[in-house]
């Protein structure tokens, strides 16, 4: 009987310590993302599980936030040592976050990680001084949004990609008619539109530079939509966001065209109650440089499991992640070889969808952007207003915001 007891204590050390080593063997990863739905939710939580069906040692547990809230609290989280291991970043906010990132250079080149799968432009948006900073899982390039059943009524032919200011401006005119406009335009569209028509808002110290000759010009031109040429309506100047309101003018038939992402199109599907078309923006007398965003995936300064970190991030960037991500109608994937599964589901019934975001994939270039680019945009929103109104010119505009954000 002592035996038996003996051999039933030894065993069941040993199986303590067994469980002991498998605990300690196991891998705990923290990751905060940003959602807009449920359904959204389920999607981030489904790439977590992929990690683990992959890699069973490391277990992923996701923490979402809305969008706003998600960047008021990373600063709070950084300064108070609560990141999480793989910590969200977007491009355009990359220049203000960086810092609580891992760089990646390294564990590329000693993983020969395949970077030149990923859209080179969204790669660019995701480094800094050529340092990447985070893994893309999508990339979405400026596009313009039309109402094809207005063009048509209109008779203005179908734009095609690659179309020029001048042939944009001529169908904004025909169709701004009977209370409608052209075209809806939005404070932020400014360095969107001068990049494309190849003027700089930005010197090439990385200062921002909104009153040289070029970038004046680019302020001249959006103005005029609204100011000289009427093509375009007012927006407002404080409360609601010009970006949802200029959205809900197109959705309601209001205005026939505007700019915005690849990201839209499938909450715009259910509203617009007319058949919708996509095509470039246009160009000047060049090329067009077609600004693009998107988000990735980094590893956090903190991180006291960088190693499995990294393995994590690369399978929610993945070729399998990215597709799912991609039939889901949620991203249009920054892996170029799985942008075609965006196009069968969220593209789908879009005149010119596939088209516009091909042609300008294949001429867009980083977002260019200043380390204070928030700030900049929040006196977009208050000096630009007026200038559409008639208040103040593009040189006085520019002058402003310049003295603004430097201070």
């Amino acid at each position: 009987m002592k035996v038996l007891k003996k051999t039933l204590m030894l065993a069941a050390i040993g199986g303590s310590l067994f469980a002991t080593a498998a605990s300690a063997e196991q891998v705990n990863l923290t990751w905060q993302m940003w959602t807009g739905s449920e359904t959204d939710t389920k999607s981030w939580q489904h790439l977590a599980e992929m990690v683990t069906a992959k890699y069973p040692d490391i277990k992923v547990t996701l923490t979402t936030t809305g969008w706003v809230d998600y960047w008021t609290r990373l600063p709070v989280l950084a300064a108070s040592g609560q990141l999480a291991d793989i910590v969200s970043m977007q491009s355009l906010r990359m220049p203000n976050f960086y810092s609580l990132l891992e760089p990646l250079n390294d564990r590329i080149a000693a993983d020969k990680f395949d970077v030149g799968a990923f859209t080179p432009s969204i790669i660019g948006g995701m480094s800094v001084d050529k340092q990447l900073y985070g893994l893309p899982y999508d990339v979405g390039p400026w596009v313009i949004y039309y109402n094809q059943d207005a063009l048509e009524a209109a008779g203005v032919p179908l734009p095609k990609p690659g179309w020029t200011l001048a042939e944009f401006t001529d169908a904004a005119k025909k169709l701004t008619k009977d209370g409608k406009y052209g075209f809806g335009i939005t404070p932020t569209n400014y360095s969107v539109l001068a990049a494309a028509w190849g003027d700089k808002y930005v010197n090439d110290a990385g200062e921002l530079d909104l009153t040289s000759a070029s970038a004046v010009a680019a302020a001249d031109r959006l103005i005029g939509f609204a100011a000289k040429d009427k093509i375009a309506p007012l927006v407002p100047t404080g409360g609601a966001n010009p970006g949802d309101v200029v959205q809900g003018r197109f959705n309601s038939g209001n205005v026939a065209m505007y700019i915005d992402g690849p990201w839209s199109i499938i909450g715009m599907k259910g509203q617009a109650k007319f058949k919708i078309g996509l095509t470039t923006l246009p160009r000047d007398e060049g090329e067009l440089s077609a600004v693009t965003a998107g988000s990735g995936f980094g590893i956090s300064t903190t991180s006291k499991n960088k190693d499995a970190a990294w393995k994590a991030v690369q399978v929610l960037t993945s070729p399998e992640a990215l597709s799912y991500l991609a039939e889901q109608g949620r991203a249009l994937p920054a892996r170029t070889a799985a942008q075609s599964a965006w196009y069968k589901v969220a593209a789908k019934d879009i005149t010119n969808g596939g088209e516009a975001i091909d042609y300008s994939l294949a001429h867009s270039v980083p977002y260019v952007i200043t380390n204070n680019w928030a700030a900049v945009e929040n006196l977009f929103n208050q000096y630009f207003p007026p200038a559409f109104a008639g208040s103040a010119d593009a040189k006085q505009t520019m002058e402003s915001i310049q003295s603004l954000a430097q201070q």
